[in-house]
């Protein structure tokens, strides 16, 4: 049965052998569907994690596909995907539960709006069932030189940090820190917002924040920030425009 329905598209769990359709599109989106695994792009933390299917209703054609994976509290962090990456020490005092939100990712030759409007709605039903306080996980931009999303890492090190009592530090070997402005002039803020992956800037219009700085993925060759959303700060009309989506 869908989780949601509405318009074109249908969002599902998937369920025993239907997650390697998620697998076989995240190798499509995040390794241009080439990979050492036969065309899956997997790792150890899919056992825990439930799998989400966007799909076209009418033909079952897949188009996103995202995980969840639910934790009681910050002191259960160390079983995140996130926790890998980055030192998340000071989210360990957290007390509410949370959900880590991974892998999401498009079908490259879709572009429709609603298919990220659905997943959201989607999220918000796993948010409002787990009683979640947070939502985090890492948002991922194509490529490893930092140079290309320069104005985006310096507005994000300007406007969007993460508050001080839950900032994640390095842990990764490689990283790069924002700079509060890029070379040569301000930010450009309209490059910026078009150099972020459309999830970052959904996260962000709610009012989400991020890391300091960026981690070098050499493996999936993308360069991700911690992104992280407190839920009961997310502005009240925004809410209400995702209930209505999550019906």
């Amino acid at each position: 049965m869908p989780v949601l329905e509405k318009g074109r598209y249908r969002v599902r769990t998937a369920a025993g052998a239907e997650v390697d359709r998620a697998l076989t599109l995240r190798a499509l989106a995040f390794r241009g569907g080439k990979d050492g695994a036969g065309g899956l792009e997997g790792d150890a933390f899919d056992a825990r994690c439930r799998h989400l299917l966007v799909e076209e209703a009418a033909t079952g054609d897949l188009v996103a596909t995202f995980r969840l994976l639910p934790l009681p509290s910050g002191a259960d962090l160390g079983q995140s995907y996130s926790a890998q990456y980055y030192d998340l020490s000071a989210l360990a005092a957290y007390p509410g539960r949370m959900i880590e939100l991974g892998r999401f990712c498009l079908h490259p030759d879709r572009h429709d709006p609603d298919i990220l409007r659905l997943a959201w709605g989607a999220i918000t039903q796993a948010v409002d069932a787990e009683g979640a306080g947070l939502l985090f996980g890492c948002s991922s931009f194509k490529g490893t030189d930092a140079r290309e999303f320069r104005d985006a890492f310096a507005l994000l090190g300007e406007r969007h940090l993460a508050p001080k009592r839950w900032r994640p530090r390095v842990k990764a070997p490689r990283v790069f820190r924002f700079g509060r402005r890029r070379a040569g002039g301000a930010t450009d803020v309209r490059q910026a917002l078009l150099r972020m992956p459309p999830l970052l800037r959904t996260y962000l219009a709610m009012g989400g924040w991020v890391s300091d700085h960026a981690v070098v993925d050499a493996e999936l060759g993308t360069l991700h920030v911690f992104t992280g959303l407190e839920i009961g700060r997310i502005p009240p009309a925004r809410a209400k425009a995702l209930r209505l989506v999550a019906g």
